[in-house]
């Protein structure tokens, strides 16, 4: 049995304002995927610009705040802030969603798409390579403040944590900082010099986090408002399905329409060669 290390979230406090250690992870996960995205976009030899990059981070924080903001409002807490709807810009109190906060980043990206006409699946495969790196910050920040713990257990390695009672339990932020951070970048940024149809990173990022994401909550704490959903389920659990499944159905489209391409063009390189044999 193992007790939290009681570490202070708080890294300075100066009057009111205070710099937490979970808002720096955000922000050293946005720096890592920006330099990260700025090194793939040179290797490949895109012909996208510095400040083309600056706009599209610009997009995806907004629309990763927004997003994880309403979608903790929706899927976890909403009658509560039906009751209280001024609380929902009380970021400061917590209560962030990651399924909405992909959500957001999703419409932001096909927004900047329209915006800069650049192709959604290449912004999107960029992104979901590097994305893996925050959210391993972010459950990094999450074992800071004590928060978002594991369910009782008897394992050598279960903690104690200050507010989780007398018993310990499983440190699942730690899962999920090696499973979801550490594990899924280094898939994803060892296959993505592969010969692929754009857009199959994002929809394998889409898939292989689910899959860890529903893994990984048969060991975390139901957030305690909400509970189970079904029996053992979980919200993030059904949350993880949906994502699945979405990921499933755009990896079969990608694909399908790469070999409709492929061989409409074949066709046309077939009746180009026959009418120049005519001639």
């Amino acid at each position: 049995m193992l007790h939290y290390p009681n570490i202070n979230p708080t890294i300075i406090k100066i009057g009111h304002l205070q710099i937490r250690w979970y808002g720096v992870m955000y922000i050293l996960g946005f720096l890592a995927s920006y330099f990260l995205v700025k090194y793939q976009i040179r290797k490949k030899g895109l012909n996208i610009n510095i400040n083309t990059v600056n706009d599209l981070f610009l997009f995806l924080i907004i629309g990763l705040i927004i997003g994880a903001r309403l979608g903790y409002v929706i899927f976890y807490n909403l009658p509560f802030y039906l009751g209280h709807p001024l609380k929902i810009f009380a970021l400061w109190e917590g209560g962030m969603s990651f399924h909405g906060g992909l959500i957001g980043i999703i419409f932001s990206g096909l927004i900047f798409e329209k915006k800069h006409r650049l192709s959604f699946w290449l912004i999107a495969d960029l992104i979901s390579v590097t994305a893996p790196i925050g959210l391993g910050l972010g459950r990094l920040g999450n074992f800071i403040n004590a928060e978002l713990y594991g369910r009782v257990t008897n394992l050598p390695w279960g903690m104690i944590f200050p507010s989780g009672g007398a018993l310990p339990r499983h440190p699942s932020q730690l899962y999920e900082f090696f499973l979801e951070g550490i594990l899924l970048f280094i898939l994803l940024w060892w296959i993505k010099d592969f010969h692929f149809k754009k857009g199959t990173l994002f929809c394998l990022f889409l898939i292989l986090y689910s899959i860890f994401r529903f893994f990984i909550e048969f060991f975390r704490e139901p957030d305690p408002q909400l509970g189970f959903i079904f029996s053992f389920i979980t919200m993030g659990q059904i949350l993880s399905v949906f994502m699945f499944i979405l990921g499933l159905i755009l990896l079969y489209f990608r694909h399908e329409k790469g070999k409709t391409t492929a061989t409409t063009q074949s066709s046309r390189s077939h009746g180009s060669r026959l009418k120049n044999d005519e001639d």
